[in-house]
């Protein structure tokens, strides 16, 4: 009885050839080791680099892994400390003695499978060039001695390139992903919409960034970045008008062209406006003849109202600064300006903070704050001699009226950048309730309420001027508003005037309907089935490709056998006589779809493409127009105020690779291989 017992572990407990194999994927100690058998049902485990063996079962007692990993992980193994000394010694550049009595230190993490594991010069070179484009380091990098002894401490193998080949590793990057985007846009169905953005350079030369918006078949809003060329002097019309053209024929989309969004100061745009007009006109189709072609950075005009009104109270903005700087400048004064607030009993729980005079956002907050504790700084002013920074009464009114205004401006703002992928539509919103407000502030009676509005109106109203057509026709794509909204909020801002400009949205989101009508459209397999007439009516003709026309009326009916055949000659004839409606006036004439949060109009508009075939194109190139020219993520108080600067570093980088760098770091961002870790990845043992 004892003997069996004794047996019966040996076969549950004891690892056997395909137990073990389950083991050693449990484990990572047994890629170090294998088990073998003994006399008395016991077993060992024998390290397969020096071969010695150690105590692993006896019975039914299993021994566990823990003096297994020691051997391996702690260096006891000679066979693995002859290589750590190895290693030492080629990191080092020194010779290793053999006989040293002194052990190598001792490490808790190790490489698993060291002797074993994968090393490709290619592909490190690759991901190399890819940390420089993501991380935006410089090229020399590779050339500095301290990066150079990094890398071999971490992979002696490697063979460190030069400037010369990293430059090149950088530029076949930039060729792949190139051609991968191509294809990409070789099967896009709708047009594109570029935004420029001007770069300038310490030298006379500068960079203009074109950057690609689109709507794909699966209806996902892509921003991509096509060309950062350079230009010899980019503030010129003739430079941009090329540096376009240029853009269009490397990308092979002459004909998908849609609208240009610019980012420049006001007083330039009319020219540029009028000659990238004349120049693209005889190579692209332009919509709705141009009218929609030149659109303005939403994000540029709220900065430029914005800092215009913040300079016109620069001094008061000063005064308040430095009153802020002071109570910062020691604890002291911070607690005795506390007990002024607590005497006064103020009930603001806002806290004091300096602003960053290139970000506007925060000379408003800066602005709110000190205005909740104006009666303080005054009382401050009194009772300490050092003080003597306070506003005036009129002063503070000032601050009042402009933080009115400027909240806005930063509301807007935010609502813009919490949006994850803006689609056009959402610009209108904020548009014509500025454009409301401001035009109402202008008629105060107070005149220093109309001075600061009439001051931010000015700028404002020539943006909506330009913008409010393709605004509009944007929010008219959106099925919760289409053309209700335009009426609303016209009759509010022209009041007996909003009928015209109402007509004049109408008229246009109608021919350019009509437009759309005009060009060809595949046929999708749910209409192919359908037959010609089906087809036509997709093509978007009003009356269907030649059921008006005599030679094509069917001339015999097919009978259902009770008698009504001269009934289904008077529908055919009744089908003839009244057309049906365009799928335009068929949308616009349904009910709005109900208003919620969470509403995805590209997933609309998606489910409802084969409703819409003809509408959804129009809708799928209006929507996927720029209307902010800031990328998801960035911040629009500190953009659109004006060139960027190129750093003196990349200055001096060949132009091919300066466009390298820009163009591979946007498309890089958007591979999920990215986030992967290489296949040599190290693994960490834990005990």
């Amino acid at each position: 009885m004892a003997g069996a017992s004794d047996t019966e572990p040996v076969t549950t407990e004891t690892p056997t050839p395909q137990p073990s194999r389950r083991r050693r994927k449990k484990s990572l100690v047994w890629e170090h080791f294998t088990i073998e058998a003994v006399s008395g049902g016991c077993t060992r485990a024998c390290c397969k680099l020096c071969k010695q063996t150690f105590a692993y079962s006896s019975g039914s007692k299993i021994a566990g892994t823990s003096h297994l990993k020691r051997h391996i992980a702690l260096g006891s193994c000679p066979k693995i400390k002859n290589q750590e000394k190895k290693m030492l010694a080629l990191t080092s550049g020194s010779k290793t003695d053999e006989n040293s009595s002194e052990p190598p230190p001792k490490r808790r993490y190790r490489m698993s499978g060291f002797a074993n594991a994968a090393f490709d010069q290619d592909v490190s070179c690759v991901y190399l060039a890819k940390m420089i484009i993501v991380h935006d380091y410089p090229l020399h990098m590779v050339e500095h001695p301290a990066f150079i002894s990094f890398v071999q401490s971490l992979q002696p193998r490697f063979k460190m390139v030069d400037f010369n080949a990293i430059e090149a590793e950088i530029l076949a990057i930039y060729q792949k992903e190139k051609q991968s985007l191509m294809q990409v846009f070789g099967t896009m169905l709708g047009r594109v919409s570029l935004t420029i953005g001007l770069w300038t350079t310490s030298q006379t030369l500068g960079y203009v960034c074109l950057t690609g918006q689109f709507i794909d078949s699966d209806w996902r809003l892509h921003r991509r970045m096509l060309n950062f060329m350079m230009v010899s002097s980019p503030h010129s019309e003739n430079a941009l008008s090329e540096a376009i053209g240029v853009s269009l024929s490397d990308w092979n989309m002459k004909s998908k062209l849609f609208t240009i969004t610019l980012d420049n100061n006001c007083s330039s745009h009319d020219i540029y406006s009028a000659n990238l007009r004349d120049h693209l006109s005889n190579k692209n189709t332009l919509m709705l003849k141009g009218q929609l072609f030149v659109v303005r950075c939403y994000a540029h005009i709220l900065n430029v109202v914005a800092q215009d009104v913040i300079a016109s109270i620069h001094g008061i903005i000063y005064n308040i600064r430095e009153s802020v700087k002071f109570i910062k400048a020691s604890p002291a004064r911070e607690e005795k300006f506390a007990e002024i607030a607590l005497q006064l009993e103020i009930p603001s729980t806002k806290t004091l903070s300096l602003d960053v005079t290139t970000q506007w956002n925060t000379t408003y907050l800066m602005l709110v704050a000190a205005l909740e504790y104006k009666q303080a700084f005054t009382v401050l002013e009194t009772c300490d001699d050092n003080y003597n920074e306070a506003p005036s009464t009129e002063d503070w009114k000032k601050v009042e009226i402009v933080c009115t205004y400027l909240k806005l401006l930063y509301d807007s703002a935010n609502i813009i950048m919490a949006t994850a992928d803006p689609t056009a539509n959402i610009f209108f919103h904020e548009a014509w309730k500025i454009q409301l407000e401001l035009t109402n502030a202008t008629l105060n009676e107070d005149v220093l309420v109309s001075s600061f509005a009439k001051e931010m109106h000015e700028k404002f109203d020539k943006y909506w001027k330009d913008c409010s057509l393709v605004l509009a026709i944007a929010v008219v794509m959106d099925p919760r508003f289409k053309l209700k909204l335009v009426e609303f909020s016209f009759s509010k801002i022209y009041g007996a005037d909003a009928v015209r400009y109402i007509n004049v949205v109408n008229d246009s989101i109608h021919e350019l309907y009509l437009e759309y009508v005009a060009q060809p459209l595949p046929l999708t397999p749910a209409y192919e089935e359908q037959g010609e007439v089906t087809t036509s009516n997709i093509n978007g003709n009003e009356n269907g490709s030649g059921i008006g026309n005599d030679n094509n009326r069917p001339t015999t009916l097919v009978s259902n056998g009770d008698g009504l055949q001269d009934f289904d000659l008077y529908l055919s004839e009744m089908a003839v006589n009244q057309p049906t409606k365009s799928e335009l006036e068929q949308y616009l004439e349904e009910s709005l779809v109900p208003r919620i949060q969470e509403f995805d109009i590209l997933n609309w508009w998606k489910l409802n493409n084969l409703k819409y075939p003809t509408l959804s194109k129009l809708a799928r190139d209006v929507l996927a127009i720029p209307m902010s020219m800031v990328s998801t993520g960035s911040s629009i108080f500190a953009s659109g105020t004006g060139s960027r600067v190129l750093d003196d570093y990349r200055s001096s980088l060949r132009p091919e690779t300066v466009e390298a760098l820009f163009c591979a770091k946007d498309w890089l961002q958007y591979l999920p291989t990215m986030a992967e870790p290489p296949s040599t990845a190290i693994v960490k043992m834990e005990f």
